[in-house]
């Protein structure tokens, strides 16, 4: 890279403050991290220091270079193979001995590294200080100490890393004693790579891992006709008793040890308890006694605070969309269109995507941040911890109960943050189970059935509605046992958790990750997907063969197998042409009811209540169609995100068959069950 971009990898631990870093050098607004909702490609960001231009690459967060996930991976190989001129490795005050492992690691493939000793305010409330220039000592690279938070330290972060790059020569980092045979291993490969240290060092911290020897094969680290020199080497490591994970293990061993001694050297705390506060914290969140239940009050209670929070907005963004509905027709009219194509455009495009706009954004601008803090506080992984036991016994990982909150904001968004989990058998179980949990758009229909036909009461109707929440976490767990025991076999893996400290939340960044990463991306989904529904759903509702629309036709087709389920032939038509949104499957139910010709509105309870009624819907028509709300297959979204994350149809095929199969089989089972009771 030539000095006028400069390009510098940004690498650390998981909360650490890193991305805080990147933002504050940057004023990017972008977010790479290792838990739900975030990317796992690197985030780029640019600044100007000294008329140098440097670009600066925000990489997923990692404990080693010895990989174990997706975002492991994509730090490892961007550190070794990125190309970056140098680095800055961000570490955290308060516990520095994990973090220099890392560092260690990084100085050692590429030597023009600045750590940044970040999060010292926080650090310093806890009674530890960190000797900084005694640690430049040691590692032999710049050391800055910071709090990205209020921008301490950020100008000589600026100019360690200006230096350190402009510099003729790189810095001499500190080395890593490794066992002498693995010493000498990495000397012949250092000659076999004809010298190049930053690739061998690369190498020799990895010679463990198959998988990133033949990634440094594909990047030209060394070639393949040297195989044989490679399993020459490798077999007189054998010899002397490293074998396969040995070796790594050893050398990580080795990097360890040396972090342990610098931390030792240059902490100090002068606090008895430092961490006191967040101990008393994890005694509630963390304990088997109320741990459980503290995690779903604060769920029920986000849950509420979206579902009466989203009324309001919902009911406002409804009469502005419909007034620039009223608009567009006035201006076809105005223009002498067709009355089909006012109807088209108008009354079939227009006013579904209005419908889904305006009831999909309010709910995911409200949960979303509402989750985000939550994730910014430091709970989300213990959720995780709280959950991995009941996980473990379906044959899954624990992880998967954060990717599982997450679906009840979004299913599309819960399949993403799946990229969590590190075994691709667990990650598969996730991805393909995540919308078994109720999203927002399902909670609309749920709402209005519980509150029609099941009780009045508020109170009852918000227990009725965390019943089925944990009636869809229930059958989460039953289907990756299922799926865990027949076509996605294994045992379950361990995993790194890190309970990262309690934090003040930064408000201004949750609201800008949340709206940006999460809610733009799932609507803009929404709405692709929503458009030529529009279109299909008011062709079938207005075109007609023998004085019957479409729609009244296929719902009679469809009518038998509704029975059966419990529900009718429109039910089922209007879930079919929902797929794209599920918030649309109750209007589009009422306009079959009404022989409408568009998409129906109705805010009056007692009044839809009465209507649904008088097309023979009664308490078991309610509750299938209940159990239908709770299992069917994802929406188009989620279908679209699960092809990509997968990049396979069969695994979309089936992730799209087993919530509905299930949906079938109960609805099925409680037709006869109110059948055999008389109703």
């Amino acid at each position: 890279m030539e000095d006028k971009n400069i390009l510098v990898a940004l690498a650390g631990n998981p909360n650490v403050g890193k991305s805080t870093v990147f933002n504050a050098l940057t004023g990017a607004k972008q977010h790479t991290g290792n838990w739900a909702g975030k990317t796992v490609a690197c985030a780029e960001g640019e600044y100007t220091y000294a008329e140098r231009r440097f670009t600066l690459a925000d990489i997923p967060g990692t404990y080693s270079l010895r990989a174990g996930s997706a975002e492991e991976t994509t730090a490892r190989d961007f550190i070794c193979f990125g190309g970056a001129k140098a680095a800055v490795v961000v570490c955290d005050a308060s516990c520095l001995e994990r973090n220099l492992n890392l560092a260690l690691q990084v100085m050692s493939v590429i030597p023009r590294t600045v750590v940044c000793v970040n999060l010292i305010d926080e650090a310093a409330g806890k009674g530890i200080t960190v000797d900084t220039d005694r640690l430049a000592e040691r590692l032999g690279v710049p050391v800055v100490a910071a709090a990205a938070r209020s921008g301490v330290g950020l100008a000589e972060l600026r100019e360690a890393v200006h230096r350190v790059t402009a510099a003729e020569s790189p810095p001499s980092p500190a080395r890593v004693p490794l066992p002498q045979p693995i010493e000498e291993a990495a000397a012949e490969l250092a000659e076999l790579m004809g010298g190049s240290s930053r690739k061998a060092a690369a190498l020799r911290l990895m010679e463990g891992d198959r998988g990133f020897i033949s990634e440094a094969e594909k990047h030209g680290a060394i070639s393949i006709q040297d195989g044989d020199r490679l399993g020459g080497i490798m077999a007189r490591l054998a010899e002397s008793g490293y074998r396969g994970e040995h070796i790594a293990d050893a050398v990580i061993a080795s990097f360890s040890e040396l972090a342990a001694e610098i931390a030792a050297e240059v902490v100090t705390c002068s606090a008895a308890e430092p961490y006191r506060r967040d101990r008393f914290l994890d005694r509630i969140f963390l304990s088997r006694t109320t741990g459980i239940p503290v995690m779903l009050a604060l769920f029920l209670l986000l849950m509420w605070l979206t579902v009466a929070g989203a009324n309001y907005p919902s009911e406002l963004l409804s009469t502005l969309l419909g007034k620039g509905g009223d608009l567009m027709s006035a201006g076809l009219h105005r223009a002498g269109a067709p009355d089909w194509l006012e109807g088209v455009l108008v009354d079939g495009i227009y006013r579904t995507l209005a419908w889904v706009v305006s009831v999909m954004l309010p709910p995911m601008a409200i949960f979303f941040p509402l989750f985000t803090l939550m994730e910014d506080m430091g709970y989300l992984p213990r959720i995780a911890f709280n959950l991995d036991g009941c996980f473990k016994c379906a044959g899954a990982c624990g992880k998967q109960a954060i990717t599982m909150s997450m679906g009840i904001g979004c299913n599309a968004c819960g399949v993403t943050g799946c990229r969590i989990i590190d075994s691709p058998r667990e990650r598969l179980i996730a991805v393909i189970t995540n919308s078994l949990v109720p999203c927002n758009g399902r909670f609309p229909t749920i709402i209005a059935v519980i509150t029609m036909f099941v009780a009045a009461s508020p109170v009852i109707q918000g227990g009725a509605l965390g019943l089925t929440i944990l009636l869809g976490v229930a059958a989460t767990l039953l289907a990756s046992k299922l799926l865990s025991a027949t076509v996605l076999r294994g045992e379950p893996s361990s995993y790194t958790l890190e309970l990262p400290p309690y934090r003040r939340p930064q408000v201004g960044k949750v609201l800008v990750r949340s709206l940006l990463d999460r809610t733009i991306f799932v609507l803009g989904r929404a709405c692709t997907a929503a458009a030529p529904c529009g279109l299909l759903i008011w062709l079938m509702a207005n075109v007609r063969i023998s004085g019957d629309t479409l729609l009244a036709t296929v719902s009679g087709a469809l009518d038998p197998v509704g029975r059966l389920m419990g529900l009718d032939g429109v039910i089922l038509l209007a879930f079919v042409l929902g797929f794209p949104a599920n918030e649309i499957v109750v209007p589009i139910i009422l306009m079959a009811y009404l022989a409408n010709g568009t998409l129906v509105e109705m805010e009056d309870m007692a009044e839809l209540r009465d209507i649904l009624t008088a097309n023979g819907w009664t308490l078991k028509t309610a509750v299938c169609m209940l159990i239908f709300t709770l299992f069917h297959f994802p929406c188009a979204t989620t279908c679209m995100t699960i092809r990509k994350e997968t990049g396979s149809l069969r695994w979309t095929a089936l992730s799209f068959a087993l919530p509905t199969a299930a949906g079938v089989v109960l609805c099925t089972a409680a037709d006869l069950l109110f059948s055999a009771l008389g109703y």
